[in-house]
């Protein structure tokens, strides 16, 4: 798989420059994208996939902080040798919380992975949502999710949150 490390250094511009370095660095890099008056702000990964073969990984509306702090959390624990199972609750990912991960549908780069898609040069790489609940542990696919946090999550998956549910 050729990604923007196997580019000559020279030919980036300094800002692939940075990003490359970090990945090189760190072995990832996280980016955050703010809230627009089309939809909640959201952080994701680019080089989970090519370094640890675990997919990228994209959340809506969390601080970059707490968002870079969990990826840097499920960075180290895949690279651990204990990935995160996808499609059922995941609890070892935030204290005290079960949070969801499911699968990134295709139709979604373009308009969410921008940075990924010029690292992979193109979209031959998965993404992974990960989904949390409100404050009383409701998913927002379930009835009684908090009213104040709809919207903040857009569902990314090819055909609905409820239908990625593994068995």
């Amino acid at each position: 798989m050729r990604t923007a490390l196997d580019a000559p250094f020279g030919n980036l511009d300094k800002e692939e420059q940075n990003f490359v370095s970090n990945i090189m660095k760190n072995g990832w890099f996280g980016t955050h994208v703010s809230a627009e008056s089309e939809g909640p702000g959201f952080s994701f990964t680019t080089g989970f996939w090519v370094n640890l073969k675990f997919p990228e990984v994209i959340v809506f509306s969390l601080k970059a902080q707490t968002a870079h702090d969990l990826f840097w959390h499920m960075f180290r624990e895949a690279k651990a040798g204990k990935p995160p199972i996808i499609g059922k609750p995941a609890p070892e990912i935030l204290e005290d919380l079960d949070v969801f991960l499911f699968p990134v549908a295709k139709t979604q780069y373009e308009a969410h992975l921008g940075w990924s898609r010029w690292f992979y040069s193109g979209d031959d790489f998965p993404c992974l949502q990960l989904v949390w609940p409100d404050d009383k542990g409701i998913f927002p696919w379930q009835s009684g999710f908090a009213p104040q946090f709809a919207g903040e999550q857009q569902d990314l998956t090819e055909n609905g949150w409820a239908a990625s549910l593994a068995d």
